[in-house]
């Protein structure tokens, strides 16, 4: 087996949520399709069944604005039932709307996919060697 991949920057940024890659999307609250710039602009509107906190997010200027405007949403109250499901679903259609980052995906390999933070996500990634890495399970499953 390959060599772990521990972290989702520099050559692998592109795993990363965080990465610029605009998706295009139905979105059911808005009943229109959308622009999201990232998987993480996606994900975090996800969360709100509220139209003025789903577009607060959609239209945060970077990533990291979008996930702090994603903490201070009505969160659905489904939300921790279908989490995982939107999060593969959002990862799915990164890759399918782009195909050079889908060969980029599935040049990993069988390497291990190990969303490595310092944060403390240690549901979506590994922190200080412990969590679930679900971000790098969904990105493993999505790689045929």
């Amino acid at each position: 087996m390959t060599e772990p991949i521990t972290s989702f920057k520099l050559q692998y940024a592109f795993l990363s949520n965080f990465y610029v890659a605009p998706i295009v999307a139905y979105d059911d609250v808005l009943k229109r399709e959308i622009r999201y710039q990232t998987v993480e602009h996606a994900f975090q509107a996800d969360k709100t069944l509220s139209v003025e906190e789903r577009l607060t997010v959609i239209d945060s200027e970077t990533p990291r604005l979008a996930k702090a405007a994603g903490r201070c949403v009505t969160m659905r109250s489904d939300w921790e039932l279908i989490k995982v499901e939107r999060m593969r679903y959002w990862v799915k259609l990164k890759f399918a709307q782009y195909p050079v980052l889908k060969a980029r995906l599935v040049a990993t390999g069988d390497a291990e996919l190990i969303e490595g933070n310092h944060w403390g996500d240690k549901f979506w990634g590994v922190c200080d060697g412990e969590g679930q890495n679900w971000l790098g399970r969904i990105l493993m499953q999505v790689r045929p």
